[in-house]
């Protein structure tokens, strides 16, 4: 019974994502967003070009703007430091077959 009540929450849930990402799709939420970056963009060029055209000087970090997103929490820190973990002992156990097969074919 509580198998059938844990598989319909997971079920419901993936279909209300599944909803969410559909509707953010049709309504064209991502086209709106990148259209925001390029007419930001667009203002920029044009208050550059003022400037030069008024003999203003010119520093070209006055008009590039930093879109740098932090994303860092505690879960994508923690997933980061296991991935590394298990690439070492990959490495090394690779490392380890490696050099067997190495004694096994200088042997020979």
């Amino acid at each position: 019974m509580k198998g059938k009540n844990i598989a319909r929450i997971v079920i419901g849930t993936l279909f209300v994502l599944f909803l969410a990402l559909y509707f953010t799709q049709t309504t064209g939420y991502y086209e709106y967003e990148q259209k925001k970056l390029t007419t930001m963009t667009e203002e920029q060029v044009k208050k550059f070009e003022e400037d030069v055209n008024a003999g203003k000087n010119i520093d070209l970090k006055d008009y590039l703007t930093e879109n740098k997103k932090d994303y860092h929490n505690k879960i994508s820190n923690v997933s980061l430091t296991m991935s590394q973990k298990i690439e070492d002992y990959i490495a090394k156990g690779i490392e380890k077959i490696f050099s067997g097969v190495e004694k096994v074919v200088t042997d020979s």
